[in-house]
């Protein structure tokens, strides 16, 4: 996508941004065949508000987030702050030390056309000038993981069947690369 600009959210962005985060993931959801899984949707949702909240509030200090959009609608996110309770706990708290990349986000309509790779590279780009070298990144999502997988190998932890038979979850440790 050639007209995409990378920007840092504002408060003015909570609003489409909720919704965004309410979009994306009940789309996933029922992509997944988890659809069904109403509470779940609903902690995701509230855990994504949560870290946008702690972004503004401290200024990109506790997470740190950049959104991608088409002329003025938001089409994509990705953050990073520190490793997740998840993370901690499945790692017996191997990566407590790493930040984490998440809330790779796109638009179901815009999927497949590059915004992912295009805020990857911006988020390690950002990493690299803060002198992060090594990061983080968990999903519990089949078809994030197929992509994961094809960027960056085969994951440093597979917890099988942690969300269910068949849903597995997947972290992988990653150096920053630009």
């Amino acid at each position: 996508m050639h007209n995409v600009k990378i920007r840092r959210p504002i408060p003015e962005d909570i609003n489409e941004l909720n919704h965004f985060f309410r979009t994306v993931i009940t789309d996933t959801f029922i992509k997944e065949g988890i659809g069904d899984k109403l509470e779940d949707l609903e902690e995701e949702i509230q855990a994504k508000k949560t870290y946008l909240s702690s972004d503004l509030n401290s200024n990109g200090k506790e997470r740190y987030f950049l959104l991608a959009l088409d002329g003025d609608k938001i089409i994509g996110t990705i953050e990073y702050g520190a490793a997740s309770d998840l993370i901690c706990k499945c790692t017996d708290n191997a990566f407590k030390r790493f930040h984490e990349v998440g809330t790779v986000f796109v638009h179901p309509t815009y999927q497949r056309k590059g915004i992912g790779n295009v805020l990857l590279t911006r988020i390690m780009e950002i990493l690299h000038s803060k002198e992060i070298k090594e990061f983080c990144l968990d999903s519990g999502y089949a078809s994030a993981q197929k992509i994961w997988k094809k960027k960056f190998g085969d994951p440093a932890y597979l917890l099988k069947n942690y969300w269910g038979e068949s849903y597995h979850h997947m972290i992988w440790r990653i150096k920053v690369r630009v």
